[in-house]
């Protein structure tokens, strides 16, 4: 079956952190393919972090210095450690990876960070 699922979310006070991880079918694993985005109410999905093709990563200047992604090749699963969370990153983070150069998503877990 090819699916990510996404786990880790959940209720945290702002300054806290959370890591979220990604696990991915074997069949669907592509490390340098993959990344995470999230949706908060009313606004569309926002990218956040990725891998690139050479391995590197790239972050979005939102969460630069405070989220990092990581990976886990021998577990197929990919995460995302958020720091010094704040009451703007609450939303539906989503997984993601690259099949065909087209994003496949899994369905997301909610993060709420209260004030």
């Amino acid at each position: 079956q090819v699916q990510l699922v996404e786990s880790g979310g959940g209720l945290v006070q702002a300054g806290g952190s959370l890591r979220l991880s990604c696990a991915a079918s074997v069949s669907i694993f592509r490390p340098n393919a993959m990344g995470w985005s999230r949706q908060a109410p009313g606004k569309q999905r926002e990218f956040l972090a990725s891998f690139t093709s050479d391995g590197g990563t790239n972050y979005a200047d939102s969460v630069k210095g405070r989220f990092t992604i990581s990976r886990d090749n021998a577990k197929n699963t990919v995460y995302l450690q958020m720091n010094s969370l704040k009451p703007e990153d609450t939303a539906v983070y989503y997984c993601y990876t690259l099949l065909g150069g087209l994003p496949l998503w899994g369905r997301g877990t909610q993060v709420t960070v209260s004030s």
